[in-house]
């Protein structure tokens, strides 16, 4: 039952065998999880989140046709959540913070590496944290959950050379934060 694509498990869960997004759930949790981290850098918001787009999958099975990918009509749903979630923070005046994440190093690496590393990342987690919004998201769905600038293009609803374009300016953005950033904690 593994070999089912993505495609078909939702098209049985859209004819009603709820079982089957328990699969889907299996294979793209962690995936939508990190998109929601790494846009908002909240934990339980992310968690929270990504809850909410499986209920919003089983909520929308209705209208999905199979036709696109899957995972294309998943990083919409997850969009929209996301939308709703940022429109709600800042009803609230709450705001997410870059820090409170902590990147686990793989064992094996010297005291002063693992310090390094540390340092690097959350380097880089702050330039990250500094993109506008839509530059942030176009990196982290093509550089974090790979996917192709085809599939990105239907999740924005852009044209493929609109991505390229913003997938660019945001890796020129990105590189440039982080050298500033890197300089300010020198």
């Amino acid at each position: 039952m593994n070999s089912l694509t993505d495609n078909a498990l939702m098209l049985k869960v859209k004819s009603g065998d709820l079982d089957k997004m328990g699969l889907l759930f299996q294979r793209y949790h962690q995936p939508l999880y990190g998109f929601l981290f790494h846009m908002t850098r909240q934990r339980e918001a992310s968690e929270d989140m990504m809850q909410n787009v499986f209920y919003r999958m089983l909520r929308s099975r209705h209208t999905f046709t199979g036709e696109g990918e899957f995972r294309t009509w998943m990083y919409h749903l997850a969009r929209n959540v996301l939308k709703d979630y940022l429109k709600q923070s800042r009803r609230n005046g709450s705001h997410y913070e870059i820090g409170g994440y902590e990147e686990r190093i793989a064992g094996g690496l010297a005291a002063d590496e693992q310090v390094e590393r540390k340092l690097e990342i959350k380097v880089l987690e702050k330039a990250l944290g500094s993109l506008s919004p839509e530059s942030r998201e176009v990196l982290v769905l093509s550089r974090f959950q790979e996917l192709k600038y085809a599939e990105i293009a239907r999740v924005l609803e852009i044209s493929i050379s609109a991505v390229k374009v913003r997938a660019h300016r945001a890796i020129n953005q990105l590189k440039e934060m982080y050298r500033q950033t890197a300089v300010e904690n020198k």
